[in-house]
């Protein structure tokens, strides 16, 4: 290459990537299609390969543009992490900080968290990603991160909450209709809400109770709220976290034959150590998510 490419035109790059169309990643990027068509060639020529071929759908990646792709993100994670950074330059409590957790938590949980902290500082902006997979702390997918296990990456500064206690859970109405299983092996006469994809905690829950897999589920989701939703309508007996069952009124089935724990920790990179608005709100989430967890006995 006779000179440095603009990181304008690897953004562009990637929302063709991900929207599969010129138009698509026009949109995302708001800006005209003819320039993300533009910055496309200019890359192509640059880098001297092809990257992407016409068909009826869109644009297909080629090998050379796939090869390329998680380089491009780490690109885009880091611009966007200056960007916060830069954002949080100046006095007092302000800027940009990205957490990062589960469904659950992230919507139960956080909100009530994040508003107290608002209240406190004017100033900070959160973003909240809310995905049950994991955001690379080291690649600044995200600032900080609420985990359902430890850490275990060596440059992150990680703080454990505590354990959340879960267990099997049913509405009143439910109950009051069906009754209460008495035994896990009563189960089988009760509609069960869980998982539809085994993950490494479900492989290691179904080791401890055998009974509750995959073919006993007359629902299933993969994603914890619309598990939750389906318990919260009535809709049947599923697993939740002890303090939203407790918050929402819910009926503890099989108390004593069925509990599981999440450990749960916060973390973020060690280089966000001197950050204020980082600092700040790792406590605030510290403080929040221990006052959830002690709700879960």
């Amino acid at each position: 290459m006779a000179k440095r490419v603009s990181w304008e035109l690897y953004r562009s790059f990637l929302a063709v990537l991900s929207e599969g169309s010129l138009s698509g990643a026009a949109r995302a990027l708001d800006i005209a299609q003819p320039t993300v068509g533009r910055h496309v060639a200019a890359l192509e020529r640059s880098l001297g390969v092809p990257l992407f071929t016409r068909s009826q759908t869109g644009l297909l990646p080629m090998e050379s543009a796939l090869s390329l792709r998680t380089y491009a993100e780490a690109m885009s994670n880091s611009v966007a992490a200056l960007e916060r950074a830069a954002s949080g330059q100046g006095s007092g409590v302000r800027g940009v900080v990205r957490v990062t957790a589960s469904e659950v938590i992230g919507v139960e949980v956080l909100p009530r968290i994040i508003a107290r902290l608002r209240e406190k500082h004017g100033e900070l902006q959160v973003e909240l990603v809310v995905s049950d997979r994991m955001q690379d702390l080291l690649q600044r997918e995200a600032d900080i991160a609420v985990r359902m296990a430890r850490p275990t990456q060596a440059l992150l500064i990680a703080r454990r909450i505590g354990h959340v206690g879960l267990g099997l859970y049913a509405t009143r109405q439910y109950v009051k209709r069906h009754g209460a299983p008495e035994t896990i092996a009563d189960l089988q006469r009760h509609a069960l809400i869980g998982f539809d994809q085994l993950t490494p905690f479900i492989r290691s829950a179904g080791k401890a109770f055998p009974a509750v897999h995959r073919e006993a589920f007359a629902m299933r989701a993969d994603s914890g709220l619309a598990q939750l939703a389906l318990i919260r309508c009535g809709a049947g007996i599923g697993i939740c976290q002890v303090p939203i069952a407790t918050r929402d009124g819910l009926v503890r089935v099989l108390r004593k034959q069925f509990s599981l724990q999440l450990d749960t920790w916060i973390a973020m990179h060690e280089d966000l150590r001197g950050s204020l608005r980082c600092r700040v709100t790792f406590d605030a989430l510290v403080e929040g998510l221990q006052e959830h967890v002690a709700g879960a006995s």
